[in-house]
Order: structure tokens, then C-alpha cells, then sequence
């Protein structure tokens, strides 16, 4: 696996393939982690609603790869989104963690009951004293997306979202290309079902690779596009890692949109090159 493929998001450069780390706890995510750092992954995924950062950061410090090559990502819990909240859960996110920076904090979600100016000045003070390098959100549509830019004071660097061959992002992808934040995609192996297609394994025969491989490739080929896969054994993980030492044909990549609606595949991959 290359470290260097990265997407450039205002002024991130992030790691197109990261590790998930959601429904992992205890020593199975640091176990996990350990392995996936070992394998080469540079992008660490987690947040505060999965009660796990601190088996993260326990299994990044005892990693032998240095910190500032990791690029760590984490979400402030939608209960935390005020301002003194989130100034505190985040403080306490970098402890658990073990670090002195988060390289990237998300909003979780959208919610209603406080304001979004006021949640994303708090990131941008906390972005201020260096607790924080960037901020995005995650689960936010376009219009919300939209909004969040115009109100933070720094750029807005990515919006996580569940993205996958048979759940597609068009209009979304569309308005991040145009805006220069990076798209990660989460359940991007869409828990599991793409082992299982014919279609993806055909593509992946041509090259000496599986299905999931496919569609992870299929992914980080896209402008703007990250993939944040989990698994938790170290054979999958690794797999998951070598799709660098292949790229799929413009027809392959147009054939992997048309897998859910085929009318609208044409425009979204002229959109982004695969004419």
C-alpha cells in the first residue's frame, strides 16, 4: 500500500484509504488498529459516540510509525454540539486519543437543537490554540454542507457519508468536486454485500483481485473520493490495503455506477473523467 495517495481538501491532505473503527471496542479495535497500521494504512477513523478512542490512541502510541504520518480523524457526539460541550468532549477526545492534535474533527450529524454557527465557532477555536488542524462534518446533505461553509471560519474539509456501488452520492460528489472538500465514504464495502457480486468479481478477475477490492478501488479512483473500510481480522484488512497496484478502465468504472441506476451513471461519470 502507497502512503502518498491523497485527496487535497482545502488545505488537508488526506489519506484516500483509511481504517473504520465503528462497533469496535477494547482490545479487539486496538488489536485492529495495530494491525492496520502495520499494514500500512495512514488514516485512523473513530469518534466519541464509539467508545473507542482510547484504544485507538493506546494502540497508536504503540505503534512504531510516527505520529505526524497518521492523519486522525474524530466526531464530536451529536449531544455534544454546544459550545462548552464541545470545546470539553473534544479536550477530553485528545486525551483519550494520547495526541496534542486531532488532525480532523467532524460533526457526527446534523441536529436541530443548537445552532450550527455555534458549534462550528467552537471548532474553529479550538482549530485557533492547535488542538484541532481541520473541520468538517459527517451525514450532512448539500444544502448542509452549503451552510456549513459559509458560516465556519476556516474551510469546511470533508463530509463523511455512506457512499458504496449500490448506494450512490451524485449530487453530493458533484458539489464536493466543485468545492474542493473530500467525500469519505463510510460503509464503502456496503457491509459486506459487494462480496458477493458477480459483476465485481468479473472486473476483479482481470486484475487478480476480489470484489471488495473492486469497489474500494472503484472509490478512491473518484475525484475527492476517501474510503474508510473496517474489518477487524488482519487478512481482510490487508486485502483491503492493496488496491493501489491496479487502476479500473473509464468503461470499468461507468460499469460499477450503472450497478444501481443506470440512466443517471452516464452523467455522474462524465462528470468526474470517465467518458
Amino acid at each position: 500500500m502507497t502512503d502518498s495517495h491523497t485527496i487535497d481538501a482545502g488545505n488537508a491532505a488526506i489519506p484516500a484509504l483509511g481504517f473504520g473503527t465503528a462497533r469496535m471496542t477494547g482490545d479487539e479495535c486496538r488489536r485492529a488498529v495495530a494491525a492496520a497500521l502495520e499494514a500500512g494504512y495512514r488514516h485512523l477513523d473513530t469518534a466519541q459516540m464509539y467508545d473507542n478512542e482510547d484504544a485507538v490512541g493506546d494502540a497508536l502510541a504503540a505503534s512504531d510509525v510516527p505520529r505526524e504520518d497518521v492523519f486522525v480523524v474524530t466526531k464530536v457526539d451529536t449531544d455534544n454540539l454546544a459550545r462548552d460541550t464541545v470545546l470539553e468532549s473534544t479536550r477530553a477526545s485528545l486525551e483519550r486519543l494520547g495526541v496534542e492534535t486531532i488532525d480532523l474533527l467532524l460533526i457526527h450529524a446534523p441536529r436541530d437543537h443548537t445552532p450550527l454557527e455555534e458549534t462550528l465557532d467552537a471548532m474553529n477555536e479550538l482549530q485557533e490554540v492547535g488542538q484541532v488542524d481541520h473541520i468538517g462534518v459527517s451525514n450532512f446533505s448539500v444544502d448542509q454542507l452549503e451552510r456549513a461553509r459559509e458560516l465556519s471560519a476556516t474551510p469546511i474539509v470533508a463530509n463523511q457519508v455512506k457512499y458504496h456501488p449500490y448506494h450512490r452520492q451524485d449530487e453530493l460528489l458533484s458539489y464536493c468536486v466543485d468545492n474542493d472538500v473530500c467525500l469519505t465514504a463510510y460503509s464503502p464495502l456496503a457491509e459486506g454485500a459487494v462480496v458477493g457480486d458477480d459483476r465485481l468479481a468479473e472486473i476483479g478477475e482481470r486484475y487478480g483481485k476480489s470484489a471488495s477490492q473492486v469497489a474500494l478501488r472503484w472509490l478512491v479512483q473518484q475525484p475527492a473520493v476517501a474510503a474508510i473500510p473496517k474489518a477487524s481480522g488482519r487478512d481482510h484488512l490487508e486485502a483491503n490495503a492493496e488496491i493501489f497496484d491496479f487502476e479500473l478502465s473509464s468503461e470499468e468504472m461507468r460499469t460499477v455506477f450503472e450497478l444501481t441506476d443506470p440512466r443517471l451513471a452516464a452523467r455522474i461519470a462524465s462528470k468526474l473523467g470517465f467518458d
